[in-house]
């Protein structure tokens, strides 16, 4: 029996195109996308199903189960950006090809997506450009404009919850690779986030009493190698996003806790690395900080969005691939995307920031950061940073986070091409010294999160 196909992928690209060119912006193509997300958790409803596979969008060049490289890359040029482009074309970075995910429940904490379905409608900006919630207080957690109308709403609903969970700690192992291929150096750090507001899993929800000015508390704790050790550097953010966070550092060399300046955040913070605190989760500024946000794209696109994690290894760490010697890049399983949304944004409260303007990929089902792309003062493709994401579960082994399976990202590629270094980071179990992921645990707050902590933890 030979199979009508209804719509085509030229159908799809037209709806894209007509979309953007009246400044509209509108998930799904056959129907609402969150309409048919809240009847049933899945997003395929929303979509004819030529849109919904790699095969379909190539013609049936690349599938499930094969291998995007130097030699079929220009197929999907369009569903990457420029710099993964460029990693695979000249780099021999590969990418393994899976189906598309389609239940919403796999693509986001649990309780964050319960959240958002729950408080969908009720986000509002205050007169000073903050989110509020519709009782003119602090939102009240999940993504406050799941159905965004333009780029600052996906870019606030980013900021305000980076990890989707209450509290994140982050095992995490780092390699730097300079241009010849080889690690330059290798880091093992520890990296908190605890969000006082906007809490989904947490009592008392959906807020910490005392604490609702702030937005966030983030750390980061190096362990190794001995020269950074005990190094840590705490972000204390305020609600208010007009305002630039509190940034403060210990150096166990001065054995003092001292107060760094905002412009910090375009700088790398250890010898070797490429990423900046401003590059975190793609949106490491609060987001009234930055300006002149514009909808510049819509369509698929190819990210890294599940099933990017395996208990193979009792670490958890991933394989490498690519660059002159093997190893620049990890081993990484993309899906097709069949709405992506790519916000351009510049740095107005930065005057002195090396970065121009960045664009970043979003998944339009669940607002997650696929890719990000900045461009320098001269308008210069300049560095980038994208992720791979995944519920922590392979089939045989499975992370809690309390009640479902643990979700969050696992690795991380930054990559400066006007130097051509790169820094690879990994989520892992566990690291020296009784540090490990954890997920949900209040105790996080004294343990790594307060000047106090650095102080400890530095000595």
């Amino acid at each position: 029996m030979v199979r009508i196909r209804r719509y085509h992928r030229d159908y799809t690209r037209r709806v894209f195109v007509d979309r953007l060119s009246r400044g509209i912006l509108a998930g799904g193509v056959l129907m609402p996308l969150w309409q048919a997300i809240a009847a049933d958790g899945d997003s395929a409803r929303a979509y004819p199903d030529e849109a919904l596979s790699l095969e379909a969008y190539t013609g049936g060049r690349i599938g499930v189960g094969d291998t995007i490289d130097a030699g079929n890359v220009e197929l999907v040029k369009e569903l990457l950006d420029p710099i993964r482009y460029l990693q695979i074309e000249r780099m021999g970075r590969r990418l393994q090809v899976l189906d598309t995910t389609t239940d919403i429940m796999r693509l986001s904490p649990w309780e964050y997506l319960e959240a958002t379905l729950r408080h969908r409608g009720r986000a509002l900006f205050a007169p000073d450009g903050n989110v509020v919630a519709d009782d003119g207080g602090p939102w009240i957690g999940g993504n406050p404009f799941p159905e965004p109308r333009d780029g600052l709403e996906v870019f606030a609903g980013l900021t305000l919850s980076w990890g989707r969970h209450d509290v994140s700690v982050y095992a995490t192992r780092e390699e730097d690779i300079d241009d010849d291929g080889n690690v330059q150096y290798r880091y093992a750090s520890v990296w908190a986030e605890l969000a006082p507001v906007g809490r989904v899993a947490l009592d008392p929800r959906p807020h910490w009493p005392g604490h609702e000015d702030k937005l966030r508390y983030q750390s980061v704790l190096f362990l190794a190698p001995n020269d950074v050790r005990g190094t840590s550097f705490l972000n204390i953010w305020h609600y208010d996003q007009n305002r630039y966070p509190d940034l403060f550092g210990y150096l166990p060399a001065f054995k003092r806790v001292r107060r760094y300046p905002t412009n910090q955040r375009f700088e790398p913070l250890i010898p070797g690395s490429t990423i900046y605190l401003s590059d975190a989760w793609a949106a490491g500024d609060p987001f009234l900080t930055w300006g002149n946000y514009r909808i510049v794209h819509q369509g698929p696109a190819l990210g890294a969005v599940s099933r990017n994690w395996s208990a193979v290894h009792p670490d958890w760490e991933h394989s490498t691939h690519g660059g002159r010697k093997g190893l620049s890049f990890w081993d990484t399983a993309v899906e097709f995307v069949p709405e992506a949304i790519v916000v351009e944004a510049e740095p107005t409260g930065y005057p002195r920031a090396p970065v121009g303007k960045k664009r970043v990929w979003f998944d339009a089902r669940t607002l997650l950061p696929l890719a990000m792309v900045s461009y320098d003062r001269q308008g210069n493709i300049f560095r980038s940073f994208d992720g791979a994401y995944s519920l922590y579960s392979d089939g045989a082994t499975t992370v809690s986070d309390g009640a479902h399976p643990y979700w969050s990202w696992t690795h991380v590629h930054a990559h400066d091409v006007q130097t051509n270094r790169i820094t690879r980071l990994q989520q892992v179990r566990a690291l020296p010294g009784g540090h490990r992921t954890l997920v949900n645990d209040q105790g996080v707050y004294e343990k790594y999160l307060t000047q106090n902590a650095l102080q400890r933890l530095g000595s």
